[in-house]
């Protein structure tokens, strides 16, 4: 089974490049057999631009996590530390085999009334 997410464009490409192997979430999916992850990045690029595997989800205190993940987070440590400002657990989505589409999917002309997912959405 597979998913979209939204991320940012900048964290998007550091995950086809390598640098960023955790998608950070708040919210985990309540649907297990997540295989792939879908990724549409946010505007200004607004369009479907590659998937990747999940190795395996994280899900532990945000201090745990950071530990685990920081050299392959793709972000800094203070950033980490407001995205989970007073939240119990954080969840870490480890990134495998990224495929960056040769060509986008400009989502909009592929799927009629297309709106991104705040968070993910369950394809």
């Amino acid at each position: 089974m597979r998913v979209l997410l939204s991320i940012k464009p900048e964290y998007a490409e550091k995950i086809f490049s390598g640098e960023k192997k955790y998608e950070f979430r708040k919210i985990g999916f309540k649907n297990r057999l997540i295989q792939t992850v879908v990724v549409y990045a946010t505007m200004p690029v607004g369009q479907i631009i590659g998937e990747f595997n999940i190795k395996q989800i994280l899900k532990d205190k945000p201090e745990q996590i950071w530990k685990q993940t920081k050299n392959f987070s793709g972000i800094d440590k203070s950033f980490f530390n407001e995205y989970y400002n007073g939240k119990d657990y954080a969840i870490a989505i480890e990134v495998e085999k990224p495929i960056l589409y040769e060509k986008p999917i400009n989502p909009k002309e592929e799927f009629e009334n297309f709106i991104a997912p705040q968070s993910f959405k369950y394809l």
